[in-house]
């Protein structure tokens, strides 16, 4: 947890808590939940997999039975120092488990192992892009490992509630942030780099619906020119980043209200509730000392050796960052576009896969990927890797654009029935009789029969109404059936119909 005596970046955006008074400075650090994506659970052989019936996944060491003892998920390890190295932080070559003690229904041992004083992952940075196209770095305080709780299920039953352990033991990188943040949406930036780099490193698939990546967000507001932080309350679990930005916002106006009402803010723990948009109080705000933590008898410290460190980092893919700057100067993109294609990794590996022959522009395969492609798997509610057009396929139809065998319009209805399962872009070409017209003679004819039917509208444009272009140009896209090239249709109305 961002410790409140860290002192905040001098860099960056600021927001005001209050929009009448601007009287408060908003402070925010995040502790992020990144699920890992093992296979097994980080203490146990037990199954990570979601949607099983409750507890059908929770075995002894989950259960904490009598005469149990926990073993170390080697892959944990090796996904918490990939994260190190994505981050630029610091690995502990030496880690050690400790035991956080508390007592909670879904807490079957009684303490949860986790990480207290020597963490894996130490200090490290991440870059976020803030609204205004400025660049802030963003101090990430540690990460460390630990294990999940179980689940309380309190809709399930009549004035009881339900317990499901399938999510005990289950690995969990906590990242937690500087408090360097001000403004719920620079909060939301950092979320969504955070994201992105766990994706990109394969270490955690990122599906908030599931829980598998949880923000919990710590709060403060302070004077203008304060050193100090104010205190703090924490916002906990919420799992889109939409939600996110709405519980620190309401968080926000509620702090700068009681405070410009001459009280003071509570430290406690806080729940966002979508529903009314709000967030409400939950319980007092533990301080460290109070879960006992101490070293786990049944745990050796981890010893990490540079050799190992090495062998990760020759393994780990590009990094968005790296990718974007590659699509800037490769492929000429604005910071915009790299932006976006590079925030997701499928989303880069089938761009590059579009352009990879050369014979698709990069900005035609972006505009199409961002525009058309994204369109469709919107509306259809699909997920890219799932998509009914692979890159191969899109790359085939582009590349009838870039050879002017058909117009982009024509390429719109092919991407359609291409949707559909109808067939390959050149299949349907052929089988349509779509091929653009680009022969000059045809063209001229078809533009000179325009021209002698239309004689009011001839005088009207050449006497300076040039409006009227579109109007022959519709008439010939008519004639030619949609096949007249655009580009060369528009150029040789334009000279036959020079005064």
């Amino acid at each position: 947890m961002a410790s409140e005596n860290s002192s905040p970046s001098s860099t960056g955006t600021s927001a005001t808590a209050n929009a009448q008074s601007g009287a408060w400075e908003v402070v925010i650090g995040l502790e992020i939940h990144a699920q890992l994506a093992t296979s097994s659970k980080i203490f146990s052989a037990a199954s990570t997999a979601f949607g099983a019936e409750p507890n059908t996944q929770a075995c002894a060491v989950d259960l904490g039975l009598p005469g149990v003892l926990p073993v170390l998920n080697r892959e944990a390890v090796r996904m918490a120092v990939c994260f190190a190295l994505a981050t630029d932080a610091e690995i502990g070559r030496r880690s050690v488990f400790a035991r956080k003690n508390y007592f909670y229904p879904d807490l079957p041992k009684g303490y949860q192992i986790s990480q207290m004083a020597l963490p894996i992952v130490g200090r490290g940075k991440v870059e976020i892009v803030l609204e205004d196209g400025q660049k802030k770095s963003i101090g990430l305080t540690r990460a460390h490992l630990e294990e999940d709780a179980g689940k309380s299920l309190h809709d399930e039953f009549n004035d009881m509630t339900g317990i499901d352990l399938n999510r005990a033991g289950t690995p969990l990188l906590e990242i937690v942030s500087e408090p360097d943040l001000r403004s719920a949406a620079e909060a939301v930036a950092y979320a969504r780099k955070i994201h992105a780099l766990v994706r990109y490193i394969g270490i955690c698939d990122g599906n908030m619906q599931e829980g598998s990546f949880r923000c919990d967000a710590n709060v403060s507001l302070r004077r203008w020119g304060q050193q100090e932080l104010g205190t703090r309350t924490e916002v906990k679990n919420v799992n889109s980043f939409r939600f996110l930005e709405r519980a620190i916002e309401f968080e926000i106006e509620r702090q700068a209200d009681v405070l410009e009402s001459g009280q003071a803010v509570i430290q406690e723990t806080r729940l966002y509730d979508a529903d009314r948009d709000e967030t409400r109080s939950m319980r007092s705000k533990e301080e460290a000392n109070d879960y006992r933590y101490f070293p786990d008898p049944d745990l050796l410290p981890v010893e990490i050796d540079d050799e190992y460190i090495e062998s990760l980092r020759a393994g780990l893919p590009e990094l968005p960052d790296a990718r974007a700057q590659r699509y800037r100067e490769d492929y000429a993109l604005s910071d915009y576009d790299a932006g976006v294609l590079t925030s997701d990794r499928a989303t880069a590996d089938y761009f590059e896969a579009v352009v990879t022959d050369g014979r698709v522009s990069p900005k035609l395969a972006n505009n199409w990927l961002a525009g058309e492609v994204f369109a469709r798997l919107n509306r259809d509610n699909l997920e890219l890797a799932d998509s009914p057009v692979d890159a191969s396929a899109l790359a085939g139809l582009l590349i009838r654009i870039e050879d002017n065998t058909i117009s982009g319009k024509i390429a719109k209805q092919l991407l359609d029935d291409m949707w559909a399962g109808k067939g390959s872009a050149d299949d349907l070409i052929e089988a349509g009789g779509l091929r653009q017209i680009t022969d000059t003679g045809a063209l001229e004819s078809m533009i000179d029969a325009v021209i002698e039917e239309n004689p009011g509208q001839v005088a009207e444009y050449r006497a300076g109404k040039d409006k009227l272009l579109g109007f022959f140009v519709g008439k010939a896209m008519k004639a030619s059936q949609g096949k007249a090239n655009p580009a060369q249709l528009n150029e040789l109305l334009r000279q036959k119909l020079k005064p």
